[in-house]
């Protein structure tokens, strides 16, 4: 048998890539709905069978999506303080336009549009990270807290101090932290929140072993939910270089929010579903506040729900909600992103928008922290630029803000970028808002960007050096896995 195996040897291991690369090309062909994920897929397998099979294995299965992890899905959250939510008139907050926006999103979100939110915008860490402190440092019963980044900075032993005193005043503490985002500093917070003795996990916690074929399916959410009535949401990771007294005038810019209101217990639905999912452990409904007196707070009038969006059963979702905005357009679009990848559908949707007259402003960084991303995003600028689209490149600190309006209307804000790990890959949590004062807040803010602006053209496109352009393409090849 050892004589067989030493002659035939190469023949049995031609034989063998054959069938392990035929299998995984087949799958790949069979079971991905992007024809540019398969294609690539495809090709990747067919040139190395053996490696490309096993690149396949680890990252190309959507395991998540197959085994319906997501068996849960904001099952608490329906019934506790939204399960009685009345149908929402949204042309009394924004316009009769979104009526049909509104029942896509009915449709796929798995959570009601809720009136009675207040929503309160926070410019960059000097705000936002103060207000987290403050609240839970206020913290009476609860404190949930997930990040994708949470560094072990400054700003991140400040946030696990407020933990630590609240959890000494007798505050129940759950944590939640990417197990890649947890690894962007050293050491790792997870080793101050061990000191404290406050609960937490690694979403994804095992990249090796048993657990390498989930390690490209990140949770980029960033949830605070405290007592059940507070929330803070939007695109901030927990870093110091989001402060001025840490980075000066090189800090970086962002966007969080501050809501309170029946939304707040779809984004602690959202935490338990995933903190459930990572740990096993089942939080109680008593986590939950009662949110009937806030529906009757003047100040809180705002229509607005949370829309989840993962490698899961919410696949797709959150590029779904662009389309329809898109599609819903009439006057203004403005789009603020920092990684900007937009598959075919939504660049037609966005080039159509613009040729029937919509104008469509979309901010983009002049220098970004993610340079293959940057050289990507630039070598399909110019579909949307000859249908008429116009481009503004931010000048100053890289922008990570994460931000769309419709109309002056209507406002999408959260985690996700518009790229395909975000659309596709990440989990992701984001609120739709129907109010024509948040919109206005954010317009406002994009337009200031815009301000400080330069813009993309076909011109300036065409005037970077050829080898820039062609590399800028080869790149752009790549963005699906970027």
């Amino acid at each position: 048998m050892a004589d067989f195996f030493a002659h035939y040897w190469p023949h049995i291991f031609f034989a063998l890539s054959v069938v392990v690369g035929v299998a995984a090309a087949i799958h790949a062909a069979m079971t991905k709905d992007d024809v540019r994920a398969a294609i690539g897929w495809v090709g990747i397998v067919i040139l190395s069978p053996f490696i490309g099979a096993l690149l396949y294995a680890v990252a190309g299965i959507n395991r998540v999506r197959q085994q319906a992890t997501n068996r849960r899905h904001a099952a608490t959250g329906l019934k506790r303080g939204t399960a009685t939510i009345s149908p929402v008139d949204v042309a009394t907050f924004a316009a009769g336009q979104f009526v049909a926006l509104k029942t896509l999103v009915d449709s796929i979100s798995g959570f009601p549009l809720a009136t009675g939110n207040s929503i309160t915008p926070l410019n960059g860490g000097d705000e936002t990270y103060p207000a987290m402190i403050e609240a839970i440092d206020a913290a009476e019963k609860s404190v949930v807290l997930q990040s994708y980044i949470f560094d072990s900075d400054i700003i991140g032993n400040e946030i696990v101090a407020a933990l630590a005193r609240a959890q000494k005043r007798g505050v129940e503490i759950r944590v939640l932290v990417d197990a890649i985002g947890a690894r962007y500093s050293r050491p790792p917070v997870t080793r101050a929140l061990a000191r404290a003795g406050i609960p937490h996990a690694l979403f994804n916690g095992a990249v090796i072993g048993f657990r390498m074929p989930y390690a490209n399916l990140r949770s980029h959410r960033k949830v605070l939910v405290i007592d059940g009535r507070i929330g803070l949401t939007g695109g901030m990771n927990i870093r110091q270089v989001f402060t001025t007294a840490f980075a000066g005038s090189d800090v970086m810019h962002d966007r969080h929010f501050r809501i309170t209101g029946p939304i707040v217990s779809q984004l602690l639905a959202s935490f338990m579903h995933d903190w459930q999912v990572t740990t096993g452990e089942e939080l109680s409904d008593g986590w939950f506040a009662d949110m009937s007196d806030d529906a009757d707070n003047d100040d809180a009038k705002i229509a607005a729900r949370v829309v989840p969006s993962g490698p899961d059963r919410n696949l797709a979702k959150t590029h779904n909600v662009l389309l329809g905005a898109i599609t819903v357009a009439q006057s203004h679009i403005r789009i603020s992103s920092p990684y900007f990848l937009p598959d075919q559908q939504l660049i037609g949707a966005l080039a159509v928008a613009a040729q029937r007259g919509v104008t469509v402003d979309i901010v983009l960084p002049s220098t970004n922290n993610l340079k293959l991303v940057d050289y990507a995003m630039t070598a399909q600028l110019d579909q949307l630029l000859r249908p008429g689209c116009r481009i503004w490149r931010a000048t100053g600190a890289f922008d990570h803000s994460k931000l769309m309006t419709v109309d002056g209307a209507w406002s999408y804000v959260g985690s996700s970028n518009i790229d395909p790990r975000s659309l596709r890959l990440n989990f992701e949590l984001d609120v739709e808002i129907y109010d024509r004062k948040t919109a206005a807040d954010i317009e406002a803010a994009i337009d200031t960007r815009i301000r400080d602006s330069l813009p993309e053209t076909l011109a300036t496109l065409q005037q970077r050096p050829f080898w820039q352009r062609l590399r800028n393409r080869m790149i752009w090849l790549a963005s699906p896995y970027l």
